[in-house]
């Protein structure tokens, strides 16, 4: 226990890179023996690692051909001009790409185009900027692929792709919509420019974008092929990572990519915390300190589904907004095993319980700079360029979205519960719908009041 909350602090502290925080953590523990190599090699999950090593390979060959750049270039020529158009469809382009790609890499790619559309319309990149962060975090929580909470939680719980979309997608579609909608009205002064200065986007080619035709014709086969695999493995009888490590080969062989070439395109350091981490953990369910803190849940809630699963769900959102979600959601994994076979829970009720923690570990990264990686990396970026975005200016935006976000996702969670999946799906999906109409009608009628006004 004293290993894991020094490897911990020493995470959350920042002053060690935390791939070696978790490294020494778990060399600690085997070089004392409180956790045997055999032990520690079962308790890395090599699916969860099979599958981000597949998919880093994968993006980071279609990468090099620019159609993610092409996507967000495409999507903002199509607003012609309108930034608040412009902000809606650069945090659509962000969340659908985030959902497929890991968020650090979706804001790598769309953030530079961000600020080339923000410097021809002589706008700040700030509300741009905000929205495509919290556009990241929110598309990632939609599929088992779009953040590493979900990889990790849909590998120990046994829950697949389709799973992640029948569950998780129709809610948040309706919080990325509200979230576009508030961000809108938040900078709905600071986005006006003249009609003259608006033609300026046309300008833009996104045709230039796109490197290479053929690479970018065989990259695209084989994404659709492993998003087809992502979709069907349940029914295959075969793990995710297995459709992730086929889909890199097949598409190293195709393209005769260098191997040490796409290579540097994995994060071994995100690789290798995970393995840390694993054994940290690991070592807390063999000496039976999870067991312990699971019972202590089930005294807390009594046992009882809904306030177990709120209660999850926003102690998972608020700890995750200030804490790196990856530790916390590898602690909490076997905690909620440990409740589900204490508390004889069937199938039904423990997959309600990783919905909870999934919705408020993705989202909670909303919360704060810190409560997420694409956070820190959009932060970065932006210092280079001259704009500062401090703790505090992300903090009054983002955090209250986040609450409430999580607060939809309470609402949703409950309709779960009560009406079934398929029904709460679907009623989420029909208010998004209805929702996003209703916008667009707003804003419509809005532009042509002000159009009159200015006349």
């Amino acid at each position: 226990m004293v290993v894991f909350l020094l490897t911990y602090a020493a995470i959350v502290s920042g002053r060690v890179h935390r791939t070696v925080a978790a490294f020494v953590g778990a060399a600690l523990l085997v070089l004392t023996g409180i956790m045997p190599p055999d032990g520690a090699v079962h308790a890395i999950d090599w699916n969860t690692i099979g599958l981000l090593v597949g998919m880093m390979i994968i993006v980071g060959v279609t990468q090099e051909t620019g159609v993610f750049r092409f996507l967000a270039v495409k999507a903002v020529k199509a607003t012609k001009g309108e930034p608040l158009a412009i902000l809606a469809a650069l945090s659509a382009v962000t969340a659908f790409l985030s959902a497929f790609l890991d968020n650090v890499t979706t804001v790598l790619l769309v953030v530079p185009v961000t600020f080339t559309i923000a410097k021809r319309l002589e706008l700040s990149p700030l509300p741009f900027l905000l929205a495509e962060i919290l556009a990241s975090n929110i598309g990632g929580t939609a599929t088992l692929i779009g953040d590493p909470p979900n990889i990790m939680i849909g590998s120990a719980a046994g829950l697949g792709f389709m799973d992640f979309i029948i569950n998780l997608t129709p809610v948040v579609l309706l919080v990325c919509l509200v979230t576009i909608f508030i961000l809108q009205l938040l900078y709905r002064r600071q986005l006006r420019v003249a009609p003259a200065v608006r033609q300026r986007i046309f300008e833009l080619d996104e045709r230039a974008e796109l490197k290479d035709p053929v690479l970018l014709r065989q990259c695209l086969f084989v994404l659709g092929t492993v998003i087809l695999g992502f979709f069907l493995h349940q029914y295959l009888h075969l793990e995710s990572s297995v459709v992730a490590l086929s889909g890199a080969a097949l598409l190293l062989l195709i393209t005769r990519s260098e191997p040490e070439h796409a290579f540097h395109a994995i994060e071994w350091p995100v690789v290798f915390f995970f393995v840390g981490l694993f054994v940290v953990v690991g070592a807390l369910v063999k000496v039976g300190a999870i067991e312990a803190l699971a019972k202590f849940a089930l005294g807390v809630t009594g046992g009882a589904l809904i306030p177990a699963g709120i209660f999850i769900m926003w102690f998972s959102a608020l700890t995750s907004a200030f804490v790196d979600n990856i530790p916390f959601v590898a602690t909490m994994i076997p905690l909620l095993k440990d409740m589900g076979r204490l508390g004889h829970l069937p199938p039904f009720e423990l997959n309600f319980l990783w919905w909870c923690l999934a919705l408020g570990a993705c989202l909670g990264g909303n919360g704060t700079i810190i409560g997420a990686s694409a956070n820190v990396v959009v932060a970065g970026m932006a210092e280079k360029r001259g704009l500062l975005l401090t703790f505090w200016k992300f903090f009054r935006v983002a955090f209250p979205l986040m609450l409430l976000s999580i607060l939809l996702c309470s609402g949703y969670i409950l309709l779960w519960v009560l009406l079934g999946t398929g029904w709460a799906a679907l009623l989420s999906v029909a208010v998004a719908l209805l929702f996003g109409l209703l916008a667009r009608l707003w804003w419509r009628c809005r532009g042509q009041k002000e159009e009159g006004t200015e006349a």
